[in-house]
């Protein structure tokens, strides 16, 4: 994890079957949405925010493909972990 003056920062690689699709966008806003943090995510130049699951799908995060997630806040520590454990442990798909 790298900090910025702005917060903190991860890349996280996309390692589930079916990428960042509907159902794992919707999982990554819900733990964002538990953290007191603002939340970014950046996949080819397109970034979007951690609470939009339709701009989460828009990144089009195949697997096998890197984002980079940035959090500011009282708990943008504990947001990016939390995120890094979903997406480690591929949004808890069966696979």
């Amino acid at each position: 994890m790298s900090v910025t003056t702005d917060g903190l920062r991860r890349e996280l690689a996309i390692v589930n079957k079916r990428g960042l699709h509907a159902r794992a966008s919707a999982k990554f806003v819900q733990t964002v949405e538990r953290f007191d943090a603002d939340v970014r995510v950046t996949r080819a130049g397109e970034t979007v925010g951690g609470s939009s699951i339709m701009g989460l799908m828009m990144l089009a995060a195949a697997p096998g493909t890197t984002i980079l997630v940035e959090a500011s806040g009282a708990e943008a520590q504990a947001a990016i972990e939390a995120l890094e454990a979903l997406v480690s442990g591929r949004f808890g798909e069966d696979e």
